[in-house]
This record gives C-alpha cells, structure tokens and sequence, in this order.
C-alpha cells in the first residue's frame, strides 16, 4: 500500500490516498494544475451554449423522426440524471425513453424520485430487472478477490443494460448525466477501477458459483468499436451545454416535482452507500466524498474550509452502517461473520487478475491525444 507522508492539496482536498498525486512548490496538486491548464480555459461555467444545444437537438430529432423515442438516458433518480431528463424534455423537447435498471439496492427515495420525474416530464419509462442470484453471486465473488472496485457488478450492468437496450432498439442517441461541472476529478483508478469485463470474468471464474446467463455485459470494445462505428450509437452530454449549477439545479428539481436530494452524491443506493461510506475506507483508506468535494471547489461551489470540514465527520451514520452491513449480508447470503471475514482479508488489486489494463491505459492516451478526454487520468 501507499507508504508516502501524509500531504493534502492546499488548492482542494485530494491527498495522498491518491498515491499518484504529485504536488508543485505551494502544494496545490495535480488535479488542480490539470483543471487550470485543460479544463477552465474551454469550460464556462455561467455560458448556456443554447445555440449548440439545439443543434444537437435537431440533430437527435432528426435522426428518431421516424422511431417511437429519438433517445434514451439512464436515470438513477440521483440529480445528475433526473437533471439530465429535465433538460432533454423541457429544454430540448426531445422524447426519450427512461431506462431504469433494477439491481436490487436501490433504496426508496431513488424509486421515489424516479417515479416523480417520470410522471413530472410525463416520460415513458423502462426498467430492466437484473437477474438477482446473478448479481449476488459476482458481487459476492468480487468482495472475495479483495479489489477495491466492489461497484463493478452495479455499474457495469447499468451501462451494458442501457447500450444493449439501445442498439437492440435502434435508438441512435444515448444521453448521459456525465458533466464536466461536477466531475474534473475522477476517482483515481486504484480506488475504482475502470470497466474491465476481461477482469470480472477471471474474478468470477475463480469465486463466483453461479453461471451468468442473463448478466448484462458490455466490454470496451463492443461499446467504444462495434456500437460506435458498426451500429451508429452515439453517446452525448447535454449538461455540458448549460450551466449546471448542482445545488440550484436540486432546487429546481425540488420545487418542480418534489424531488428529494440524497446524503451524498451516490446514495440512492444501499450497497453504494456502504461500499462508499465504509468498504472504501474502511479497508483501503480511500474516501471519495474527497474527490467529490474537489470537484465542487473548483467550480466554485464549495469552499475549501466547507470541504475539510465535511470530511472531519463520518461517511456516515456509524449505527446505519452497520444496519447496511448486515441487510448487504443478508442480501448476498452470508453471515455478518463471515462477510467480516471477507473485509478483513488481505488487500488485493486488478493486477493479482487477468486484466485488460494495457487496453484501458491506450485508449486513456489515444482520448488524450485526440483532445477527447482533459481530465487527469493516471493509469
């Protein structure tokens, strides 16, 4: 594990549990000379780039004239995406279909915000129900290889349900609740690792006792390669175009449809809030409120006193932790005991696994060098 002195950003609060992190002369980080010399020059913050976003408007009307919806987008109920289905609907007047996937945690103010956005925007909607033996069966197999990447099972069905969903369909446009306002910083890869379905398979060869008929996959090259260029989907990020202040974006969503904003940015989500608030730090001294928190500074929605302050207090609720470890337990079928046992075990990363590492670490330098991705990604 990381052995270096203790030394935080004095710009944002990225530390050293990045082990990668290096730091100039007044300390401020990488991240943040990333931010200044890649991302604010071209990111303005308080320009609506209208124009641009109804020509991309067009363009998705355009191509889904003749279709039932002429996109998709995810929504988790969290802000990013409830926002994301505000702007498509009522900004771009657009008819999407909402794609929600089912993987058994969600908790009841994420069914609850869905459900008033939906009927708000009078959305059609689409839920995908991941086979739940499936999905007990890798995340189990997941917290028994001892990586940090314990969301893996989560996220990458979600993203595979959605872009199988929309090819099968032949709805062209994908959109997407990513954004550079609230996410110049990404959770360094040793902390989450990067899709990685070479890696998942090994882990679950090697742990897992269930086949997989039915799990959603979607490897890098399927959705990068044969979707992008053999199917003709297209991803794009609408909440780009406007300004996307978060906390006034959670009030409009409030006052519009009596959406209800979560703790922290992913806990609409009993197992993220447990991977997050306590597997992450717990056992790898990772807390990605850190991140989080970082990218709120630097666009000025947050200070750095705010920040630090934050982070002197818990992930969360120490008593409803450990309620959440014992119902993520129940859930995956195992004792308290036993699932201790797993958490406490040696610390492991994707390289102790067939991993598609050189893959991910080409296509980080080819985004890079095609000016794709300005966000600091160290590999």
């Amino acid at each position: 594990m990381n052995n270096r002195p203790f030394q935080r950003c004095t710009r944002c609060v990225m530390d050293t549990t990045d082990s990668k992190i290096t730091f100039d002369e007044n300390g401020v980080c990488d991240h943040c000379r990333n931010f200044d010399k890649n991302i604010a020059p071209y990111w303005k913050p308080n320009e609506n780039r209208m124009e641009e976003l109804q020509k991309l408007a067009e363009k998705i009307r355009k191509a889904g004239k003749n279709s039932e919806y002429d996109c998709i987008l995810g929504l988790s109920g969290g802000a990013d995406s409830s926002y994301l289905a505000y702007i498509a609907k009522e900004v771009m007047h657009l008819r999407p279909l909402a794609f929600v996937v089912d993987t058994g945690w969600n908790l009841n103010v994420a069914v609850e915000n869905i459900e008033k956005i939906v009927k708000g925007l009078d959305l059609d909607m689409y839920t995908e129900v991941v086979n739940w033996k499936e999905m007990a069966d890798l995340q189990l197999a997941f917290f028994k290889s001892g990586i940090s990447s314990q969301d893996f099972p989560q996220d990458h069905a979600i993203f595979a349900a959605l872009y199988n969903y929309a090819v099968k369909h032949k709805i062209k446009y994908v959109l997407t609740g990513s954004n550079s306002a609230t996410e110049f910083i990404r959770p360094p890869v040793e902390w989450i690792y990067m899709n990685d379905l070479r890696m998942a398979k090994d882990i679950h060869k090697k742990f897992g006792q269930r086949e997989l008929k039915t799990f959603p996959t979607c490897g890098m090259l399927k959705y990068k390669v044969y979707y992008r260029y053999f199917k003709g989907m297209r991803r794009e990020y609408p909440l780009d175009y406007v300004i996307y202040n978060k906390p006034e974006a959670e009030e409009l969503l409030h006052e519009k449809y009596g959406w209800t904003k979560y703790e922290n940015k992913h806990y609409e989500n009993v197992f993220t809030r447990f991977f997050e608030g306590y597997y992450l730090p717990h056992k790898f001294g990772f807390d990605t409120r850190k991140n989080v928190a970082s990218n709120e500074i630097l666009a000025g929605t947050l200070t750095r006193d705010e920040a630090l302050k934050m982070l002197e207090q818990p992930p969360y609720d120490p008593d409803q932790m450990q309620q959440d470890k014992e119902y993520v337990a129940k859930k995956l079928g195992i004792s308290v005991e036993e699932f201790d046992s797993i958490i406490e075990s040696p610390c492991k990363t994707p390289a102790d696994y067939k991993n598609s590492m050189w893959m991910i670490k080409l296509g980080a330098a080819i985004s890079k060098m095609l000016g794709m991705e300005n966000r600091n990604l160290r590999i």
